[in-house]
């Protein structure tokens, strides 16, 4: 999967620019507000489609996420970078979404899990590296682990995404899940294999994909 940094083109904007920019905004200013959109909205739409299934619904977290930020700016105290804050926005835009859309066609854990035999041999191999994230390195593979990493349960799903995709920490992502370190560390693991179960089922065969047991 294409690392944070690759997908998100940040606007080149001095300290200064940025500076005036956000006064602009807080001052209510409908130049600074478009000017926002216009710079932002590429980078913000790429972080979306990463949680989201269909345009529309990336549609709806951007638009969810720039009214939170135009409402959020005034405490904008600049403490990061304004591309940094919005991308924060955006992920939570898009977690929040995630929570309350119950349309999804969620794939339930335990039957993409690996099995046993009698006396622990493994009868389902997890398709998957440690990594997943490493494991997309064309189109067709990425294409095949965003279609498997839309069919995870909510929850699962956004740990995966944020730890390996964002790259997020395990202190970082319990924070914004609002759970434990030891809640995101099982999920993460439960949605890896999870994730390998199903890569195996739709590309049984490719070679891309190492066998971990």
């Amino acid at each position: 999967m294409t690392n944070s940094t690759q997908f998100n083109r940040v606007p080149q904007l001095s300290l200064v620019e940025e500076a005036n920019l956000v006064v602009g905004l807080k001052t209510g200013d409908q130049s600074a507000c478009a000017k926002l959109v216009t710079l932002f909205a590429p980078q913000m739409m790429a972080v979306a489609r990463r949680y989201m299934r269909c345009d529309d619904d990336c549609d709806d977290a951007l638009q969810d996420s720039f009214i939170s930020a135009f409402k959020a700016i005034v405490s904008f105290e600049a403490d990061s970078r304004l591309s940094t804050w919005l991308h924060r926005i955006t992920v939570n835009s898009c977690l929040m979404k995630l929570r309350i859309d119950s349309s999804r066609n969620e794939t339930s854990i335990e039957g993409l899990l690996p099995t046993f035999k009698w006396g622990g041999h493994q009868t389902r191999w997890s398709a998957v590296r440690d990594d997943p994230s490493a494991a997309a390195e064309s189109d067709e593979t990425r294409s095949a682990v965003r279609g498997a990493i839309d069919r995870l349960p909510a929850a699962h799903r956004s740990v995966l995404l944020l730890r390996d995709i964002e790259e997020m920490d395990t202190v970082a992502t319990a924070a914004v899940l609002q759970t434990s370190t030891h809640n995101v560390k099982r999920r993460l693991r439960l949605a890896r294999e999870a994730l390998g179960g199903l890569l195996q089922t739709m590309m049984a065969g490719d070679k891309v994909y190492s066998v971990r047991a």
